[in-house]
């Protein structure tokens, strides 16, 4: 039977990248049935709404998204569709994986997976400008909120995901020793949570600014990762440039009602439309997609034809050193698939 399975091309690339990682699922047998929606800049332009009720509806009733790069205008503008799509549907966990695929790198063992708190701390949403005299901007303030169930709803789901892929510890990630209120009841309850997976899944926990250093010295040491909404953001690319970059990075946003799976990397506006991106990333998140949906054996078939495209680097695109188009790209990957 078909899965229903909202699609949102995005900007930029996006429509580059998408349809090639629609070719390569087809070629694979996913059974999606896709219903192709508009966010972002490509929505402002054709109907004048960055995140129209169509998309969202479209969401509501499939409860799956694979979704390209949206573009989110700096400093002014509309706020992120990214952001926006996460708080509509209630998606409270961001999933990075960061896995060596291409050899000869800094780092031979990385295989990270960062899961990021998606709907609070200082993404939330509330600043505002303070005037003073007669400057309306004189000062800004955003609060960072850290809820009680916010926070363990996103710990346990790393747990529980650690104990669903045969994962041995996580690592909470806080700034407790300066943020003692918002970051140290973040981590009183990884505290708590971690008791419960005692001899199961093993617990530690790293200052953030530790943390980061530690992952560029000695990236092996870590596991899964959880914390709070602005450091997984952060860190999520740091793990992802421990692996060769954005290119090759996946992403997932999980929440009870819905889940959306993305390639994280921007919008390139330098290449859009010349055919020459790589899709690896949103293949790759299509992947995750596929075990989501209790389809892991087409992932499985799907990432191995990629990565082994990658690594005989005959068909790849010029960011990773070659000449290939999008479209090249695709039907190397299609060609191993039907090996």
């Amino acid at each position: 039977m078909s899965i229903p399975c909202t699609l949102i091309p995005g900007d930029g690339i996006g429509p580059d990248i998408t349809d090639a990682t629609v070719r390569i699922l087809e070629a694979a047998g996913a059974p999606f049935a896709w219903d192709r929606q508009l966010a972002g800049m490509a929505a402002v332009h054709a109907c004048h709404n960055p995140m129209p009720d169509a998309t969202l509806d479209s969401i509501k009733r499939t409860r799956l998204a694979l979704k390209g790069p949206l573009e989110t205008p700096v400093g002014e503008g509309f706020r992120s569709v990214n952001v926006a799509l996460r708080k509509t549907f209630d998606l409270y966990a961001n999933v990075r994986p960061a896995q060596v695929i291409l050899p000869g790198g800094r780092f031979e063992k990385v295989d990270i997976v960062l899961v990021r708190e998606n709907t609070e701390g200082l993404y939330a949403g509330l600043e505002h400008y303070i005037k003073i005299g007669e400057d309306e901007k004189a000062a800004a303030e955003s609060i960072a909120l850290i809820t009680r169930l916010g926070s363990e709803r996103v710990i346990r789901y790393a747990f529980e995901y650690a104990v669903a892929h045969g994962r041995k510890k996580v690592t909470l990630v806080h700034k407790a020793n300066i943020l003692k209120y918002s970051q140290g009841l973040f981590r009183s309850i990884g505290q708590g949570v971690a008791k419960e997976y005692e001899g199961r899944v093993a617990y530690d926990e790293r200052i953030v600014d530790a943390c980061a250093m530690q992952l560029v010295i000695k990236p092996e040491q870590f596991d899964v990762i959880v914390t709070t909404n602005l450091f997984g953001d952060i860190l999520s690319d740091l793990v992802s440039g421990l692996v060769g970059g954005l290119g090759l990075a996946p992403g997932a946003n999980i929440g009870k009602h819905a889940a959306i799976f993305e390639a994280v990397h921007g919008t390139a506006p330098d290449i859009a439309g010349q055919g020459i991106a790589n899709p690896s990333a949103l293949t790759l998140a299509a992947c995750l997609m596929l075990e989501h949906v209790g389809e892991a054996a087409v992932g499985q078939r799907i990432r191995a034809a990629v990565v082994t495209t990658l690594r005989e680097a005959k068909s790849v695109t010029r960011d990773l050193g070659g000449s290939a188009t999008t479209g090249q790209f695709a039907d190397a990957v299609i060609a191993k698939l039907r090996a």
